[in-house]
């Protein structure tokens, strides 16, 4: 049994609807004003029958009200013969169909039976929908969830070796998340950021330095500066954290975007803007953007940070010495925007 709602000045057209539908719960109003607060009383309504010519409020009204509220229960209109140009105008402000008076009841019926059946549905597509995104939801969360695991395996392999902290996996994602939305809504091309971007260069900078397990420890953990030879086999733990995430793929099959982005990021980030850098001497936006963004965050966070090699600077100094190669260094954009947000995120670490 439906709940339709009869709208309609004409006692008569209401008391034979009630009649010719009596196998479903019809509600009546004589004016769309009065339509309205039978429907906010029953949201439950499955269909509404409309009369255009009612006072107080007539059928238009009705429909623009019920479009301003964002109602979307189907409509059918009741017209007059000669009324076409307003069963158009009624279809256009969203009615789903119309019949002519005198009423045919035989008609009405069935024309009531179909919306009901496309309303039911219509429902049922909505049900399926919302349970295609319940388990999409699910799958995404379970997916960053491995990936999150993945990562904390992979940092703690250099926790392991007493390469690095915990602490340093916690502080780049901090600054990441910090920077990346201090960026996100840059005007210069390029340096926009969508939630998703940000989720991914987030989650994924920990991994930047995860070529390291490949160093020997005599390198690796040297308390002095190393020879040049030496720091030929240290710069090859950049090609050792790309291949550590290297996967192979079918013809068909789509790169694995966060990845990608990991692999990216590790591959760049130690690149300088001025082409200087390392592995590849790219420079300016050839350098991708995850690199750039990991460039300020890893040297700001290894001149603050005790190594085996040195003592952590202040947060102060840390800033000088990173102005004074800056031109050389950074990506200008990124680092005055960290720059604007250097004393937030001295704050940030501290509290964490």
């Amino acid at each position: 049994m439906a709940v339709i709602l009869a709208i309609d000045d004409s006692l008569t057209d209401l008391t034979m609807i009630q009649y010719i539908l009596s196998s479903h719960q019809v509600l009546v109003a004589s004016d769309g004003q009065q339509g309205l607060q039978m429907l906010s009383r029953h949201p439950e309504t499955d269909l509404i029958l409309l009369d255009l010519r009612m006072p107080v409020m007539d059928g238009f009204s009705f429909l623009d009200k019920m479009s301003s509220l964002g109602l979307d229960t189907p409509v059918i209109i009741l017209t007059n013969s000669e009324e076409v140009d307003k069963e158009i105008l009624g279809l256009d402000k969203g009615a789903v169909d119309f019949i002519r008076k005198p009423l045919n009841f035989q008609a009405l019926k069935k024309r009531i039976d179909v919306q009901l059946r496309l309303k039911q549905a219509t429902e049922q597509i909505r049900q399926h929908n919302r349970h295609l995104e319940d388990l999409v939801q699910q799958r995404t969360a379970e997916i960053r969830r491995t990936n999150e695991i993945t990562i904390n395996a992979l940092v703690r392999l250099l926790e392991i070796r007493n390469i690095e902290t915990s602490n340093h996996s916690r502080r780049t994602k901090i600054m990441m998340q910090m920077l990346c939305e201090a960026l996100q809504n840059h005007p210069k091309d390029g340096y926009q950021l969508s939630e998703r971007d940000i989720q991914e260069l987030v989650e994924t900078a920990p991994l930047h330095d995860i070529g390291k397990v490949g160093i020997p420890d005599n390198i690796l953990l040297k308390p002095g500066r190393l020879e040049q030879a030496e720091i030929v086999i240290m710069r090859e733990h950049v090609l050792k954290g790309v291949e550590a995430l290297d996967y192979s793929l079918e013809t068909d099959d789509a790169k694995i975007s966060f990845i990608e982005t990991a692999r990216e990021l590790i591959a760049s980030h130690h690149e300088w803007f001025d082409g200087s850098g390392y592995p590849n001497g790219l420079d300016h936006d050839k350098i991708p953007l995850s690199g750039r963004l990991m460039a300020v965050i890893d040297v700001y966070d290894a001149l603050t940070s005790k190594r085996v090699y040195k003592e952590a600077m202040s947060h102060k100094k840390a800033l000088e010495v990173m102005q004074s190669e800056a031109e050389r260094h950074f990506d200008p954009v990124i680092f005055q925007t960290f720059l604007s947000i250097a004393d937030t995120i001295h704050d940030q670490l501290k509290q964490d």
